[in-house]
């Protein structure tokens, strides 16, 4: 049997928590800040988990 090789792409977009949460960070971080508003761009601080249905698509693609 091979091993499941992690899909690079989905491994920088998303990580899985230690209780097994998927948490993605959000949005348009860095093109075009100095026009963004303090507000918004302290918005762009934190991770979120994702909804259970994606989560349960993205799973498979981080084995590690």
């Amino acid at each position: 049997m091979p091993k499941i090789k992690t899909h690079k792409g989905a491994a920088r977009r998303f990580h899985v928590t230690g209780s097994g949460k998927v948490v993605r960070t959000k949005g348009p971080k860095s093109h075009l800040r100095r026009n963004k508003a303090k507000r918004v761009k302290r918005l762009f601080g934190g991770k979120v988990e994702t909804a259970p249905v994606f989560a349960k698509k993205i799973k498979p693609f981080l084995p590690k």
